[in-house]
C-alpha cells in the first residue's frame, strides 16, 4: 500500500532520537538506525504534498520513576538536554516537535501522559494541535513498534484520526519474543492500516512542550 499525503494528513515521527536509534544509545532499539532513511523519504513526500509533520521527542528529567534507578522498568535515557535525547543527526527536520515525559511521566503515546506510579493519564496537546490544522489522518513511523509507536497509534484511533503505520519505518524492542508482531496485530485489530507486509520485529519511550523547527 502506498501512503498518500495531503494537507489533511499528518506524518507523526515518533522518538527517532540518539538513545533509541543509535547503537551507542542507552536504550538502542535493534535496527533502529534503519528507520531514518525511510522516515526521511516519507518526510519528503509529506512536505511536497503539503502535509503536516510532527516529531515526538522523549525529554525526561534526570530523576523520574520511569527509570529503573527509581523503581521503573527502563534504563536512564533521553534526559533533557543530553546527547541521547537529541534527534539523530541524519533526521530531516521539517515540522513541529512535541516533547513528552518532561514532568517524569511515562506518556509512551504522543497523545497522552501517564504517571508511572498512579497510572493516571491526561491528554497532551497533540490531538488539539492536529484538529486546529484540519488534520483527519495520521501516518506513523519511528520507535519503538511495541511501545511508543503502538500507544500513539491506538490513541490516534481513539481520538478519531484514520491511522496508518509504516511497517518498514518502525522497529520493536521485543522485550519478549514476538512483542513487535503482537503490537502490529493489536494496532490492526483496533483499526490501523499497516502500510506493507514487511514485519521484521527488531528490538526501546513520556507533558509536553511544543517547538517549531521550521
Amino acid at each position: 500500500m502506498t501512503v498518500q499525503y495531503d494537507p489533511c494528513t499528518a506524518l507523526l515521527v515518533v522518538d527517532v532520537q540518539n538513545d533509541f536509534a543509535s547503537p551507542q544509545g542507552a536504550l538502542h532499539v535493534p535496527g533502529g538506525e534503519e528507520v531514518v532513511a525511510v522516515v526521511n523519504r516519507e518526510i519528503g513526500h509529506a512536505v511536497a504534498a503539503g502535509a503536516l509533520v510532527v516529531y515526538t521527542q522523549d525529554w525526561h528529567p534526570p530523576s523520574t520513576p520511569h527509570f529503573v534507578t527509581e523503581g521503573g522498568r527502563w534504563p536512564v535515557h533521553c534526559v533533557a538536554g543530553s546527547w541521547g535525547a537529541q534527534f539523530v543527526p541524519a533526521l530531516e527536520m521539517a515540522g513541529l516537535v512535541v516533547r513528552k515525559g518532561t514532568s517524569g511521566e511515562d506518556g509512551y503515546s504522543g497523545f497522552s501522559a501517564r504517571h508511572p506510579e498512579t497510572g493516571i493519564e491526561r491528554p497532551t496537546e497533540l490531538a488539539a494541535l492536529l484538529r486546529e490544522r484540519g488534520i483527519e489522518r495520521v501516518v506513523i513511523a519511528g520507535l519503538a513498534t511495541d511501545y511508543c509507536v503502538k500507544e500513539t497509534a491506538l490513541d490516534a484511533l481513539k481520538a478519531g484520526f484514520a491511522t496508518t503505520v509504516l511497517t518498514e519505518g518502525v522497529r520493536a524492542v521485543n522485550v519478549e519474543d514476538g512483542d513487535g508482531d503482537r503490537a502490529f496485530d493489536e494496532m490492526a485489530q483496533s483499526g490501523a492500516l499497516l502500510s506493507a507486509s514487511l514485519r521484521k520485529p527488531r528490538r526501546a519511550s513520556h507533558d509536553t512542550e511544543l517547538i517549531n523547527t521550521k
